[in-house]
């Protein structure tokens, strides 16, 4: 589809498209270029970003937003090229200048279908995975993702112990029950013991069971949930929080499988995979002595890894918009809409707790937003822009011919001399991250000695 108002710049481009080959729809504004792309999708849309109504930058993080599978194309007068690079950061696939020379045009379209179909490879092959290996919650098509995912699927079919690490709020259980689900153990259990959760006391009768009368209180045999996982797997999540002691244990269990429950004079057979998972170093841990050689070599049959969110920052559109999809069908609000701008906050936070954090965004968001549309003002207070206040906070507007720039640099320097020149209080104070702030003191020339005056309360 090509957008475009000046109808002579129109009529050419569709022209030279059709002789190439090329189905081709236009629109003469953003407005119509929207009902026609709920109408029918498209692989290539070509936007002029000066458009009346709509404008053509707010017409692209709309698209990226609800057609995340359509390229776009933007262009731009000659000289802008800094309203292109927002262009580009904003989600197009690439830009020209007018005036269009047709060469390059032609060009330009055939990088941006080729990118198309290899993506279209890439969720093909995605999808597959997922119907074969149950990987459908796993939502990201980065390059660190999908190789994890790819040992992960390879290794589902044999009984070999894996060991998946990564940051909290990674999705380490997610793959542990993919990994499971399409083993030939399916069909029986799959226990997740959380081995930082479990008191020290209560976490050897919780993994290995005990039988009636071992200790005080033991009034019954009890089975543990290794022998209860029987046939099936288990997960020992956050597998560097065991203590020493019971450590040993499960080597025996990998190495024997057997277990030893507590009062017990004979040791019991048991059949289970074993998958761990981690967030911290357990080579690390091994140098420092605190967890054991044998165990983590035993571990380490199969290592998996997954990214943290922030090292694989293309998964996070498609995130956002299958966690709003997800809670919209969860709690009820089929017809709640998200604007488009929203995504730029999203982009930009760090995410700390990864996948899970963000999901809980979301879902907060759907939850206790009262109006039909998500706006900025239902974003949580860390990824709410700096400086901007809800409607009737009572926050004096800018004298006229002001700019938003100059707003925001007076904001940020009146919150670090209130922090004494802090730059993580302030950062808090300003609610945004402290990344977030520090590139803001590089872009207005505030370091060096103008940083050290604010810790004085000079200007």
């Amino acid at each position: 589809m090509v957008v475009e108002d000046d109808d002579g710049l129109r009529q050419i481009t569709q022209l030279q498209l059709e002789r190439e080959g090329y189905e081709v729809n236009t629109a003469l504004s953003g407005e119509q270029a929207i009902t026609i792309l709920e109408q029918s999708l498209h692989q290539l849309v070509i936007v002029d970003l000066h458009l009346p109504g709509i404008s053509g930058m707010e017409l692209l993080k709309r698209i990226r937003l609800e057609y995340p599978e359509t390229a776009v194309i933007v262009v731009t007068a000659f000289g802008t090229v800094k309203t292109a690079v927002e262009a580009m950061k904003a989600g197009a696939y690439d830009y020209i200048t007018k005036p269009v020379h047709p060469y390059e045009l032609r060009a330009v379209i055939k990088r941006a279908t080729g990118h198309q179909r290899l993506l279209q490879e890439v969720l093909v092959l995605r999808s597959a995975l997922d119907r074969k290996y149950g990987f459908e919650e796993i939502v990201g098509t980065s390059e660190a993702l999908l190789s994890a995912l790819d040992v992960a699927a390879r290794t589902a079919a044999t009984d070999a112990t894996v060991l998946i690490s990564g940051e909290t709020g990674t999705g380490k259980e997610l793959v542990a029950k993919a990994i499971h689900l399409r083993s030939n153990r399916r069909d029986r259990p799959f226990i997740t013991i959380n081995c930082g959760a479990i008191p020290r006391e209560l976490l050897e009768s919780e993994l290995f069971g005990h039988v009636k009368g071992s200790f005080t209180g033991a009034m019954t045999h009890k089975k543990g949930k290794v022998e209860s996982a029987d046939g099936g797997s288990v997960l020992l999540d956050e597998i560097g929080e065991m203590p020493l002691d019971l450590q040993v244990r499960i080597l025996r269990l990998i190495q024997e499988r057997e277990i030893e429950k507590i009062g017990a004079n004979t040791p019991t057979k048991v059949d289970v995979r074993i998958i761990a998972a981690t967030h911290r170093n357990l080579a690390t841990m091994v140098k420092q002595g605190t967890f054991r050689e044998d165990l983590y070599y035993r571990l380490l049959v199969v290592p998996i890894r997954l990214p943290a969110l922030r090292e694989r920052p293309g998964d996070i559109e498609g995130l956002v918009q299958h966690f709003f999809v997800k809670s919209r069908a969860k709690h009820g609000r089929p017809d709640l809409t998200m604007r488009s701008e929203l995504m730029s906050h999203f982009l930009q936070y760090h995410w700390p707790g990864n996948v899970r954090e963000l999901e809980n965004a979301i879902e907060r968001m759907v939850l206790l937003t009262k109006g039909s549309e998500l706006t900025a003002e239902d974003l949580p207070e860390f990824l709410y822009p700096a400086g901007i206040e809800s409607e009737g906070a009572g926050v004096a507007g800018p004298a006229e011919g002001t700019s938003l720039e100059a707003v925001e640099k007076q904001m940020i320097l009146k919150a670090l001399r209130e922090c004494a020149g802090n730059q993580t209080h302030a950062a808090r104070k300003l609610g945004m991250s402290r990344r977030a702030l520090a590139y803001r003191l590089e872009k207005y020339g505030v370091y060096g000695d103008k940083l050290k005056a604010l810790k004085h309360g000079a200007s």
